[in-house]
């Protein structure tokens, strides 16, 4: 790995868009499992269970 000490600005930078990308994806993953999860329930989820 390299030292983060020594890196240059543009680099660090980078590093920062690539870590930034990457949450927003993660994100975006999370709020379309969430989406679909509701979709998949429906209105069942008030249903009672007996």
């Amino acid at each position: 790995m390299s030292d983060p000490a020594r890196e240059t600005d543009a680099a660090a930078r980078a590093r920062r868009g690539r870590n930034i990308a990457l949450a927003l994806g993660l994100a975006a993953f999370v709020v379309l499992v969430f989406v679909v999860t509701l979709v998949r329930l429906g209105a069942h989820v008030l249903d009672p269970w007996f």
